[in-house]
């Protein structure tokens, strides 16, 4: 798997930032938990904010790497409504590279069979 903290390249930045977006999502639903079943407001000050500056990042991130690894309008929009579900941005960040949207984070097999189609064609 590599360095976890490793941002030397557009796939490898939008990967830690999926991780990040989708882990301040748990901390916000578990303090929203606390905040409604314990009645103790404040709960959700700090993992809401932390969410809050993980999301903004996460859109800003995204629409880079968009540009950098050259998505599709319909990619780029996944990717963006993915942010909005908890956990979804991971879900999405293993669909693109599963898919070969991640450069060379993306799964081999698919690049070779992506790179026999386009000779076929």
């Amino acid at each position: 798997m590599g360095n976890v903290f490793d941002v030397s390249t557009p796939a490898k930045r939008f990967r830690l930032i999926a991780v990040i977006e989708a882990i301040t999502w748990g901390l916000l639903l578990i303090s929203m938990g606390v905040k409604y079943g314990a009645g103790i407001d404040a709960a959700t000050m700090v993992p809401g904010a932390l969410h809050g500056v993980a999301f903004v990042v996460y859109l800003i991130i995204t629409v880079l790497t968009a540009r950098s690894l050259k998505w599709n309008l319909k990619v780029l929009a996944l990717a963006l409504v993915a942010s909005i579900p908890p956990f979804f941005t991971v879900w999405f960040e293993q669909w693109a590279s599963k898919n070969g949207h991640l450069g060379e984070l993306s799964d081999s097999t698919f690049s070779e069979s992506a790179d026999r189609d386009t000779l076929k064609v």
